[in-house]
């Protein structure tokens, strides 16, 4: 492996969501990662499953006493475990903190939860809308007059789950090649949602921000801080916070400025914005993306993610690639000295169970003897 995680391994308990997207990152980055799958699991889109690029794949059934023993001896060669089990699961399988951490006491145990291991909701069921609703973040997001919106699964399952599970695992090998001693990482969901907010609990206490949804800078409340439809029902996304970059924003769009008043006059937002609206909708997105080129009025296309290959500064830096015909993010960030490496997903789940298990010194007869118990596929 390649990029500046090389030399690290990891065992990833195969999960869906935010530590699939943590392990990811970590394969991307360099580190060796073995995903430890169920047996019998089917996969017909295991190819075109991004979040499990770059990692070899084990089918090993944790439910079976000898099928947790390989997991163990995984984790006692390893720099990193990381599981998103419901708080007790792994130990009820054997593989929790206690027994890895007994097998090698220098690994970094990433634990990936909604609630966390502790506390009254910790096992309760949840998604992504659910920790994004109870850590203050939902209730920003939205329209005014509007239900709250669900902003995809990016807030709690991807930016408040598992990155900050990839950041507490490296930041955890860093610890214990110090101080040679492992610990366990406990990344919750609803705790890296709240962190996320740290800027608008600042902003709410000094008066910048209200509570009241869709009437702020950034909530859809600034007409210089939306979207806009346009001619052929495609959409731009104005961003033209600054006072030159609105200026440039009502140049460009032909207004004059006595029209739509001074930028921060909330009496006039509500003209201001249909007065946008109706220039926008004179012409199609990409006329209006070439119109505003170069004019730093923070003017952009509203892309699909199918879309985004064809776009020129995406295409230029490889931002999003194509490889073999699935569609996907390139690694990042980007490192001068040790740059990352893009792998596939494996074809299917266990497609390196033999190669894996002999890694970990088990024999030929050993691993069919595994397979003929059904604690391997």
């Amino acid at each position: 492996m390649v990029g500046p995680l090389a030399g690290v391994s990891v065992v990833e308990l195969a999960g869906i969501g935010p530590a699939p997207f943590a392990a990811m990152v970590l394969a991307d980055l360099g580190a060796d990662v073995v995903r430890v799958d169920r047996p019998g699991v089917p996969n017909a889109v295991a190819r075109m499953d991004v979040l499990n690029r770059g990692r070899r794949s084990v089918a090993v059934d944790l439910k079976s006493p000898a099928g947790a023993e390989v997991v163990l001896r995984a984790a006692a060669r390893a720099d990193a475990l990381i599981e998103g089990f419901r708080p007790g699961v792994a130990e009820r399988l054997g593989v929790g903190p206690d027994a890895c951490l007994a097998r090698n006491p220098q690994l970094v145990y990433g634990r990936m939860t909604g609630w966390g291991q502790d506390g009254p909701y910790a096992h309760e069921a949840g998604h992504d809308i659910t920790y994004a609703a109870v850590a203050g973040a939902l209730a920003h997001i939205g329209r005014a007059g509007q239900p709250p919106t669900p902003p995809l699964n990016l807030v709690a399952d991807f930016g408040g789950g598992g990155m900050l599970l990839a950041l507490g695992v490296v930041s955890g090998v860093l610890a214990a090649r110090t101080s040679g001693r492992g610990q366990v990482v406990d990344a919750a969901m609803v705790d890296g949602v709240a962190l996320l907010m740290a800027p608008f609990f600042m902003a709410l206490r000094s008066g910048y921000f209200s509570n009241e949804r869709g009437t702020n800078l950034l909530d859809s409340g600034a007409p210089f801080y939306d979207c806009y439809a346009c001619a052929d029902g495609n959409w731009v996304a104005v961003g033209a916070l600054e006072a030159q970059f609105f200026a440039a924003l009502v140049a460009g769009l032909g207004i004059d400025p006595a029209e739509v008043g001074e930028q921060h006059d909330r009496s006039r937002w509500p003209s201001m914005r249909n007065r946008f609206a109706d220039a926008f909708a004179a012409r199609s997105r990409d006329e209006w993306v070439a119109h505003f080129a170069g004019r730093d009025a923070c003017v952009a296309p509203v892309l699909t993610t199918e879309e985004t290959l064809a776009d020129p500064h995406l295409s230029a830096r490889g931002t999003v690639v194509d490889v073999e015909g699935v569609l996907q993010p390139a690694p990042a960030p980007r490192f001068g000295a040790t740059p990352a490496e893009l792998d596939q997903p494996p074809p299917a789940p266990g497609e390196h169970t033999d190669e894996v298990l002999a890694d970990l010194g088990y024999s030929v007869d050993e691993v069919a003897s595994l397979r003929e118990a059904g604690a391997v596929a």
